[in-house]
């Protein structure tokens, strides 16, 4: 991704990561933030508006920092089964 991207990205929100979804270019956000007193680790999707700017969607969940342990267990356990089914090939980069 470019640099132009990264700078449409919400300034106070701390950039964790990223990918693309799809081939429409829409990609999924890993960021964190603070609201109402709460750290949050906030995983969307975004699209790219008319002006070429990403910008959020409601597709997405955010949780507290605290969790994000659980997030990464769940998410490691989905991707052993999925190599354990043949789901991916090779190292699991489709």
């Amino acid at each position: 991704m470019t640099e132009a991207w990264l700078r449409t990205m919400d300034p106070y929100r701390p950039f964790a990561g990223k990918f693309f979804k799809n081939r429409r270019k829409d990609v999924i956000v890993v960021s964190l933030s603070t609201f109402e007193g709460k750290n949050l680790v906030d995983v969307r999707q975004h699209f790219t508006n008319t002006h070429g700017q990403n910008r959020p969607t409601t597709k997405g969940v955010a949780m507290v920092v605290r969790r994000l342990p659980d997030l990464a267990k769940a998410i490691n356990a989905a991707l052993a089964k999925a190599h354990e089914l043949g789901l991916l090939e090779g190292g699991g980069d489709e």
